[in-house]
């Protein structure tokens, strides 16, 4: 079932992106491969995994943040960037880890980087049924559409964040303290899709 959507975003190769939104494309353009394999112990391999991803989400987004004043703004995208890149490759790994890879698509890489942070926009994309949650597969236009509205969330959260980036040392602290707490709740999301007896698709959604 991996990536059934396959011409709604460009596979793009890694140039900076111009903007959050083109950020967010880039990232779950495509599913990266897993760096695990199935365990017969998922659950303690996933935090050990997440825990990992935490600390390396938050060395990175700290170093970058050192810079103070406008050198510093100029590190938010890039930023946001390696540490998307950095939980999408987490999230693989934790599906790989339960054996669940083949289920992994662009709408489930998108639903567990940003359920935390744009709950509003992205509460439609999982629904459950009875004991089953349902991710839906969307199509080209509407994928579009949820990605250009959680760019917009996005850019509102880092808009009231950025006023850190003016602080030496102590600024750079407290945004890798907020990605270690950010990648541990995409992990958070994953594993709860996980804990689920599957995690079956209906066709993709059409645009109105």
């Amino acid at each position: 079932m991996q990536n059934m959507v396959t011409s709604s975003l460009p596979v793009v190769r890694d140039t900076p992106p111009r903007d959050v939104e083109g950020a967010i494309e880039r990232t779950i353009a495509d599913v990266p491969s897993p760096h695990t394999q199935p365990v017969s112990d998922p659950d303690r391999q996933a935090e050990a995994i997440a825990k990992k991803a935490a600390k390396h989400a938050a060395l990175l987004s700290g170093s970058l943040a050192l810079p103070p004043g406008p050198i510093g703004m100029l590190t938010v995208l890039p930023d946001l960037y390696l540490i998307w890149k950095t939980q999408r490759q987490m999230v693989a790994d934790i599906f790989a880890l339960y054996g669940r890879t083949a289920e992994l698509t662009r709408t489930h890489m998108l639903y567990c980087l940003f359920r935390h942070a744009a709950s509003q926009v992205l509460r439609d994309v999982v629904v459950r049924t009875g004991q089953r949650v349902v991710v839906s597969q969307l199509s080209g236009g509407v994928l579009r559409t949820i990605v250009h509205k959680v760019g917009m969330s996005v850019s509102k959260r880092v808009a009231g964040n950025t006023a850190s980036r003016w602080i030496p040392i102590a600024g750079a602290a407290a945004v890798g303290a907020y990605a270690y707490w950010d990648t541990l709740q995409v992990a958070k999301t994953a594993r709860r899709l996980l804990a689920d007896p599957a995690l079956d698709a209906p066709p993709p959604r059409k645009e109105r």
